[in-house]
Protein backbone atom coordinates (compact mmCIF):
# COMPACT_ATOMS: atom_id res chain seq x y z
CA UNK A 1 0.00 0.00 0.00
CA UNK A 2 2.59 2.56 1.08
CA UNK A 3 4.84 2.08 -1.94
CA UNK A 4 2.41 3.90 -4.26
CA UNK A 5 1.68 6.74 -1.83
CA UNK A 6 3.87 9.87 -1.75
CA UNK A 7 6.05 10.29 1.34
CA UNK A 8 4.71 12.43 4.14
CA UNK A 9 6.57 15.61 4.91
CA UNK A 10 3.97 17.18 7.15
CA UNK A 11 0.80 16.67 9.16
CA UNK A 12 -2.16 15.38 7.11
CA UNK A 13 -5.63 16.74 7.78
CA UNK A 14 -8.32 14.03 7.75
CA UNK A 15 -10.00 14.76 4.41
CA UNK A 16 -11.14 12.82 1.38
CA UNK A 17 -14.01 10.57 0.45
CA UNK A 18 -16.50 8.66 2.57
CA UNK A 19 -14.29 5.57 2.98
CA UNK A 20 -11.36 7.70 4.06
CA UNK A 21 -13.52 9.62 6.54
CA UNK A 22 -14.76 6.38 8.10
CA UNK A 23 -11.19 5.08 8.40
CA UNK A 24 -10.10 8.32 10.09
CA UNK A 25 -12.97 7.97 12.59
CA UNK A 26 -11.96 4.35 13.25
CA UNK A 27 -8.39 5.55 13.85
CA UNK A 28 -9.66 8.15 16.32
CA UNK A 29 -11.55 5.45 18.24
CA UNK A 30 -8.47 3.22 18.18
CA UNK A 31 -6.28 6.03 19.59
CA UNK A 32 -8.85 6.62 22.35
CA UNK A 33 -8.76 2.92 23.22
CA UNK A 34 -4.96 3.12 23.34
CA UNK A 35 -5.06 6.05 25.78
CA UNK A 36 -7.58 4.25 28.01
CA UNK A 37 -5.57 1.03 27.98
CA UNK A 38 -2.35 2.64 29.18
CA UNK A 39 -3.43 2.92 32.86
CA UNK A 40 -4.56 -0.73 32.79
CA UNK A 41 -1.14 -1.82 31.54
CA UNK A 42 0.59 0.27 34.20
CA UNK A 43 -1.54 -1.38 36.90
CA UNK A 44 -0.72 -4.83 35.52
CA UNK A 45 -4.35 -5.61 34.66
CA UNK A 46 -3.72 -5.79 30.92
CA UNK A 47 -1.06 -7.36 28.70
CA UNK A 48 1.44 -4.73 27.43
CA UNK A 49 1.22 -6.22 23.93
CA UNK A 50 -2.28 -4.76 23.67
CA UNK A 51 -0.78 -1.25 23.52
CA UNK A 52 1.59 -2.25 20.74
CA UNK A 53 -1.29 -3.84 18.82
CA UNK A 54 -3.51 -0.76 19.16
CA UNK A 55 -0.67 1.50 18.06
CA UNK A 56 0.03 -0.61 14.96
CA UNK A 57 -3.70 -0.80 14.20
CA UNK A 58 -3.87 2.99 14.36
CA UNK A 59 -0.94 3.24 11.92
CA UNK A 60 -2.68 0.81 9.56
CA UNK A 61 -5.96 2.76 9.68
CA UNK A 62 -4.09 5.99 8.84
CA UNK A 63 -2.37 4.35 5.87
CA UNK A 64 -5.64 2.74 4.77
CA UNK A 65 -7.34 6.16 4.82
CA UNK A 66 -4.58 7.59 2.61
CA UNK A 67 -4.85 4.55 0.34
CA UNK A 68 -8.65 5.02 0.04
CA UNK A 69 -8.05 8.63 -1.06
CA UNK A 70 -5.47 7.41 -3.56
CA UNK A 71 -7.84 4.82 -5.05
CA UNK A 72 -10.69 7.35 -5.28
CA UNK A 73 -8.44 10.01 -6.82
CA UNK A 74 -9.04 12.43 -3.93
CA UNK A 75 -6.65 15.13 -2.82
CA UNK A 76 -4.80 14.98 0.47
CA UNK A 77 -4.62 18.17 2.51
CA UNK A 78 -1.33 18.71 4.31
CA UNK A 79 -0.85 21.34 7.00
CA UNK A 80 2.64 22.81 7.03
CA UNK A 81 4.80 25.81 7.78
CA UNK A 82 6.28 27.68 4.85
CA UNK A 83 9.72 27.68 6.43
CA UNK A 84 11.27 26.60 9.72
CA UNK A 85 10.37 29.02 12.51
CA UNK A 86 7.48 30.61 10.60
CA UNK A 87 4.38 31.40 12.61
CA UNK A 88 2.17 31.45 9.52
CA UNK A 89 1.03 28.04 8.34
CA UNK A 90 -0.60 27.05 5.12
CA UNK A 91 -2.59 24.26 3.59
CA UNK A 92 -1.13 22.31 0.69
CA UNK A 93 -3.39 20.08 -1.41
CA UNK A 94 -1.61 17.08 -2.84
CA UNK A 95 -3.11 14.93 -5.57
CA UNK A 96 -1.97 11.47 -4.48
CA UNK A 97 -1.89 10.07 -8.00
CA UNK A 98 -0.11 12.92 -9.77
CA UNK A 99 1.92 14.26 -6.83
CA UNK A 100 1.38 17.84 -8.07
CA UNK A 101 1.12 20.41 -5.33
CA UNK A 102 -1.11 23.46 -5.11
CA UNK A 103 -0.59 25.96 -2.32
CA UNK A 104 -3.36 27.81 -0.51
CA UNK A 105 -3.19 30.16 2.46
Amino acid sequence: MTEKLPELGSFVLPTGGKASAQLHVARCVCRRAERRTLPLVREGVCDPNVLQYLNRLSDFLFTAARWANFCEGKEEVQYRRYFRGAKQRGVVKVNLREEKKETET
